[in-house]
């Protein structure tokens, strides 16, 4: 069993005061495989002050000191990448392959996508008699989850560098190795003691210390929307920004007429991949009722087809479910379906033939499936689709539109024809056959979903305050006006030959 019971501060590894060991269980065997120590308010202390000391001096780094930055710690990314698979696929049940191909690549991504947008950035711009300027928020606090943890990590880590700020990140304590990994890469690539700084634990401890804190000038929060009114009723007394990707209940609207063999495969694929652990994943299929036979059946055999299988293993498989937490509730909703009166096509509620432990669920398909029922409007995070037929476009519509979340949706069928139906869906993301986002472009969601935006330039942009000064000399407003940021041609930039391309996302 793998021990990092030692907090990431100020640049050094340092005994917890007062906190407690916990641990994580492997979801395959249900045994546990890594143990950490659940930080305390006195820890989150600590981390704060050696956050707040070093923003002094980092908010006033160069663009070209904080690329290069960026440049070393992608070098050392590169090199642990078989250890941050690893770490996820024991711990979240991440079959390796896909670990090694979508899970560890979209954190690199990341620091990659961030490293060109930082580059290109506009810090200062004049309106009218002002000019206004980009700066350094503050100390950030960052709290992420279990499902795609290095993405969420990275989405959050590589723009508040590159903005000038400093950090404090409390991970998932069900999947933290990745980020005590990223923390060593992070030490290694000289990243300045007190800019990252790193707090095992859990919600109610190290999580709600860290959103009330005084000092902490922003929370960046990742997680379910529950937790995520706590994380904003937390900040609320100190009035700190608070940023949120929160649930969702992604839809996946199949146009009329389309070619079902060609549009659901890549469509439907989202639900199965990461085992259903994607806040993305377009789980209810939107059908019109002249196709919901031949619908049923492709995404019948789509879920016949899909085994289940070791995590550990290399292959096609999916894995288990983090937890037993999540395994519970994926099979109350599976039976709640049941009990409304959906159809179960396939699948169903217990495990999978021939798997006595671990948290794995079986892949499963309801039709007749209500507006209304809970497995349609709460997310199920699991391995489950669910089919509803509509009787026109506009119906279609309006269903998609009808859940409290808005994070993503997904349009199956021509794509001109889905470029009309795209600006009436109420999400923050819209995919047209396909289901996963582009890693340099804004991310966030609607309504329940969550506020703010992560990836790219609006990443960049959300970990920044902006300035209006008025009264400066014309010649230094002019100069603002001509050269409104650093000219990217004489900046350096970080080696990205060996950047992979994100194949998945998300929590």
């Amino acid at each position: 069993m793998k021990s990092y019971l030692k907090q990431y501060i100020d640049g050094a590894w340092v005994e917890s005061e007062g906190g407690t060991v916990y641990q994580v269980i492997d979801p395959s065997t249900e045994q546990p495989c890594t143990e950490i120590t659940l930080g305390t308010a006195a820890d989150v202390d600590k981390a704060v002050a050696a956050a707040r000391s070093a923003f002094e001096s980092w908010s006033q780094t160069s663009v070209q000191e904080r690329l290069d930055v960026l440049g070393r710690i992608m070098t050392e990314y590169k090199a642990r990448m078989p250890d941050l698979a690893k770490a996820m696929s024991q711990e979240m049940g991440a079959p390796m392959a896909l670990a090694s191909m979508a899970q560890a690549p979209t954190g690199l991504a990341h620091f990659s996508a961030t490293a060109k947008a930082l580059a290109a950035f506009e810090f200062s711009e004049v309106i009218g008699k002002a000019t206004v300027v980009h700066e350094p928020l503050g100390v950030v606090a960052m709290i992420t989850p279990w499902n795609w943890p290095l993405n969420q990590i990275c989405a959050k880590v590589a723009p508040a560098l590159a903005a000038g700020d400093t950090m404090i990140l409390k991970p998932s304590e069900e999947a933290p190795s990745c980020a005590v990994i990223l923390a060593e890469i992070m030490d290694a690539a000289g990243v300045p003691a007190g800019v990252f700084n790193l707090v095992n634990g859990d919600g109610p401890g190290v999580g709600a210390a860290l959103c009330s804190h005084r000092d902490v000038d922003m929370v960046s929060f990742t997680g379910s929307t529950r937790a995520g009114i706590a994380v904003a009723l937390a900040a609320a007394p100190t009035v700190k920004r608070v940023h949120q990707e929160l649930g969702g209940k992604a839809a996946n609207l199949v146009l009329e007429g389309s070619d079902l063999a060609a549009v659901l495969p890549p469509t439907v694929a989202g639900v199965l991949a990461n085992s259903g652990q994607s806040c993305i994943a377009p789980t209810r299929l939107l059908v019109h009722a002249s196709q919901v036979a031949e619908a049923t059946a492709i995404v019948k055999s789509m879920m016949e087809q899909t085994t289940v299988g070791d995590p550990a293993e290399m292959g096609q498989h999916i894995g288990p479910v983090v937890n037993k937490a999540q395994f519970d509730k994926i099979q109350g909703l599976i039976q709640s379906a049941i009990d409304e009166g959906a159809t179960l096509v396939t699948g169903g509620v217990g495990r999978p033939d021939g798997r006595n432990a671990g948290f794995y669920i079986q892949p499963t398909l309801f039709t007749d499936v209500r507006p209304d029922m809970r497995i349609a409007q709460e997310e199920t995070f699991g391995p489950v689709a669910t089919i509803t037929s509509y009787q026109d476009q506009d119906e279609g519509i309006r269903i998609a539109n009808a859940t409290e979340y808005g994070l993503s949706a997904t349009i199956s069928g021509d794509p001109t024809a889905a470029a009309k139906v795209a600006p009436r869906l109420r999400a923050g993301l819209v995919t047209i056959n396909s289901w996963s986002p582009d890693i340099g472009a804004p991310f966030g969601g609607y309504k329940q979903s969550g506020n703010g935006r992560e990836n790219g330039r609006y990443g960049l942009t959300d970990f920044m305050e902006v300035k209006t000064i008025t009264g400066l000399p014309g010649d230094v407003r002019e100069a603002s006006r001509r050269k409104p940021g650093p000219d990217p041609a004489t900046l350096r930039h970080p080696d990205e030959s060996q950047d992979p391309e994100p194949i998945g996302r998300r929590a």
